[in-house]
């Protein structure tokens, strides 16, 4: 439990805040992302966060298939991740450190 502690906390903490906002906005979240893609300095930030999202998904998927589970089981994570991004991975990591460890390979 101690390892899975500070993603917890910052999923819990991060969730709300997103629920929160969500619930105060004026437009859609797709209304927001298109906005946000029509000017070049925030389509930058828009672009490196999904960069970093793509690369937590590779992450996810290849600590999964060490784990010896299928790919139905990261699906989830993936699709969370590819929506809000940080919910994905920092679910992940919550989920995966409260069950067994990752088996080692020989790589």
């Amino acid at each position: 439990m101690k390892k899975a502690a500070l993603p917890l906390i910052v999923l819990i903490a991060f969730s709300l805040f997103t629920l929160v906002v969500m619930a105060q906005a004026e437009q859609s979240l797709v209304q927001f992302g298109l906005q946000l893609m029509s000017r070049p300095d925030t389509a930058q930030v828009v672009i490196d966060l999904y960069i970093l999202a793509v690369l937590a998904g590779a992450w996810m998927y290849r600590d999964n298939k060490a784990r010896g589970k299928s790919f139905a089981s990261v699906v989830p994570y993936l699709l969370l991740t590819a929506v809000f991004v940080s919910v994905g991975p920092l679910l992940y990591l919550v989920v995966t450190s409260l069950a067994k460890p990752a088996a080692t390979s020989g790589s």
